[in-house]
């Protein structure tokens, strides 16, 4: 394999809006996406994270995540973490603090959004 080969693949974050999710391609492909509701004024609350099952455990979501908090902050919005990847992701890292909306911050640990999204689930 070249060089080149080995190279980092490359990352797009699309925002579909018409689909609402942030979409995260890789070389061009669809890998990963991330579900929200835009509300206002400019606060996203980020509900359900997939990934492609051929590309699982390849760091997709945590990639995704990163993209779209880095996305939410270039457009000084906030957010309300619903998703438990995210939840967990936040949970680990004070960088994107400043991106949790104080009024509605979503759920503090991931136990919390899991047992949410399955009483959802549920009924």
């Amino acid at each position: 394999m070249s060089s080149e080969e080995h190279a980092a693949a490359a990352e797009d974050l699309i925002d579909n809006t018409s689909q609402g999710r942030f979409e995260l391609y890789r070389d061009g492909e669809l890998v990963g996406w991330l579900y929200y509701t835009h509300l206002r004024p400019n606060r996203y609350a980020l509900q359900h994270t997939e990934v492609e099952s051929s590309h699982q455990h390849q760091g997709v979501a945590g990639a995704m995540v990163r993209r779209v908090l880095d996305e939410i902050r270039s457009r000084e919005g906030t957010l309300t973490a619903i998703c438990p990847f995210v939840v967990d992701y936040l949970s680990r890292t004070t960088t994107y603090a400043d991106l949790i909306d104080a009024r509605h911050p979503g759920y503090s640990d991931r136990a919390a959004a899991e047992s949410a999204a399955r009483a959802k689930a549920g009924g």
